[in-house]
């Protein structure tokens, strides 16, 4: 198989984030319309994460919040995102980069992305490496089932399937074929 040079995962894993960042910019903005709500899985030992010290002792890897009717401030930047969320009656601020998301549901019209990354390791130009990306068919949420089951799809260990491997023709000579012969004649 050819190096990818061009970093296509990369690209693509920019992409939907740039769709999440989007989102928010609009929930920021104008606030979250009908039934919208977001429920967003984050890596908690990200680089850039900050969260108070008593939720990175509960929860060292991954933490889900829902933005959903109480949030405060929130404050959508090229990067990351910072958002007040009240647990257990105290006022927490969160601010997470959106290279720490590994997962962004909207379970009112069966919506999610989930991205596998491990935080930890990093290429040599710092970017996180990227292991899978995929979205999270409507068919997978399911109009009848619970909110858990989306939470359980975004964090569950279901591994990607996997591709049917692409078999080469056996005859395959390589020939070079000039461009000309394409081309109309006159």
């Amino acid at each position: 198989m050819a190096d990818d040079y061009f970093r296509y995962d990369l690209k693509v894993q920019n992409a939907l984030r740039g769709v999440v960042r989007e989102v928010l910019l609009e929930a920021a903005e104008n606030g979250l319309p009908g039934e919208h709500h977001f429920f967003i899985s984050f890596k908690t030992d990200a680089p850039g994460v900050r969260i108070s010290e008593r939720f990175q002792e509960e929860y060292p890897d991954e933490m889900t919040i829902v933005l959903q009717h109480q949030f405060w401030g929130m404050k959508v930047e090229e990067n990351e995102f910072q958002v007040e969320l009240s647990f257990d009656n105290k006022s927490e601020k969160l601010r997470i980069p959106y290279a720490a998301i590994t997962g962004f549901s909207d379970p009112s019209i069966q919506f999610g992305l989930q991205f596998d990354v491990e935080s930890a390791n990093s290429d040599i130009d710092g970017a996180e490496k990227i292991e899978a990306v995929s979205p999270i068919k409507s068919a997978d949420i399911g109009d009848d089932k619970r909110t858990a089951d989306v939470l359980e799809q975004l964090l569950g260990d279901t591994p990607a399937p996997e591709e049917e491997p692409v078999e080469q023709e056996k005859n395959a000579t390589g020939e070079v074929v000039q461009l000309d012969s394409f081309r109309k004649k006159s």
